[in-house]
């Protein structure tokens, strides 16, 4: 028997879809029968066939309206918005090493991106009382960890607050509006950070990734998640068949948050 998840002909729009999350969402989504297109400051190294790609930068005002544009002329709106863009570029250092500069930075990022296009395509879908937006937050904003991660989990900490908001202004009139909130996922990234941890420590991979989920606190299923896992969750999210989940957020840590 298979899960048909009534996804095919819809159209996506996924930020920050050439790497991790993104890059698995893409293909999860596709995989579903959905048309996507996805946007990132480069263009991918190995495009999926039947992907349409913008490139753009979303954390300024420009680069948005140059991607609302592109999705207008191209499809005329979407039916799904996910916000995936994240990430950090912060120093380690604490709130001090914190100036106005990486904490504009960190906010439009995290935060701004995702305000300007929803701002920028939710009118199609409120005209004709269908769609839903997902925002991608993270567990930092309820487990920050001070030496690094201020900025960043504050900035996610106000999107989970505003998607909230927003879902409960535009869920009567037809679009849902969910969050997905992710632990530690072992993205290209993330890979790169724990293999630059070993070898700091003068430990191999694995021990690279022990040290950083020591800094969590330790993850209960023993690993970071894998990008397919939180895009996997996520496709079902935006799908039909979770037409009566909205204005939640969902947790996908491995059990990394300990407290209810």
């Amino acid at each position: 028997m298979t899960f048909d998840l009534q996804l095919k002909g819809q159209r996506a729009l996924v930020t920050g879809g050439t790497k991790g999350l993104g890059a698995a969402l893409v293909k999860s989504l596709k995989d579903a029968g959905v048309h996507v297109m996805t946007t990132a400051r480069s263009a991918p190294e190995k495009p999926l066939e039947g992907v349409s790609y913008v490139q753009t930068d979303l954390t300024t005002a420009q680069g948005v309206q140059e991607l609302a544009r592109a999705v207008t002329e191209r499809w005329g709106g979407v039916d799904i918005l996910i916000n995936s863009l994240g990430g950090s570029s912060a120093p380690a250092g604490g709130f001090a090493a914190l100036d106005d500069a990486v904490w504009l930075d960190e906010l439009n990022l995290n935060l701004m991106s995702a305000v300007r296009l929803d701002r920028a395509l939710l009118p199609a879908m409120l005209a004709k009382r269908a769609g839903v937006v997902l925002h991608v937050t993270s567990i930092q904003r309820v487990l920050p960890l001070p030496e690094s991660t201020t900025a960043y989990a504050a900035a996610k900490g106000a999107l989970s607050t505003y998607s909230k908001s927003l879902s409960k202004e535009v869920t009567p009139k037809g679009v849902r509006v969910l969050r997905v909130s992710p632990g530690w996922i072992e993205t290209e990234a993330s890979a790169s950070f724990a293999e630059r941890m070993a070898a700091h420590a003068g430990t191999d991979y694995e021990g690279g990734k022990k040290i950083v989920m020591d800094w969590l606190g330790g993850i209960p299923v023993g690993r970071p998640a894998k990008p397919h896992e939180v895009a996997d969750l996520i496709t079902f999210l935006v799908s039909p068949r979770a037409a009566s989940v909205s204005g939640s957020e969902h947790v996908i840590d491995g059990g990394t948050v300990p407290t209810v």
